[in-house]
């Protein structure tokens, strides 16, 4: 059985991206959003980490 990623319904902040790559990595949600933060706040393009997230959420169906 393959795993599929999936927005998450139950644990969303926004639209449910983190929690839903942190339940297809079996990890903490917390962790999964504080990573994405850094990586954006810190990275060379912010507007890119938003983009992306946005992205995502428009991508990644929801379960």
């Amino acid at each position: 059985m393959s795993k599929k990623l999936y927005r998450s319904v139950s644990d969303r902040k926004i639209s449910g991206v983190c929690a839903g790559v942190a339940d297809y990595f079996n990890t903490d949600a917390t962790l999964i959003r504080l990573i994405y933060v850094f990586i954006t706040i810190f990275g060379t393009a912010i507007i890119g980490g938003v983009l992306f997230y946005f992205l995502c959420a428009f991508i990644i169906p929801s379960e």
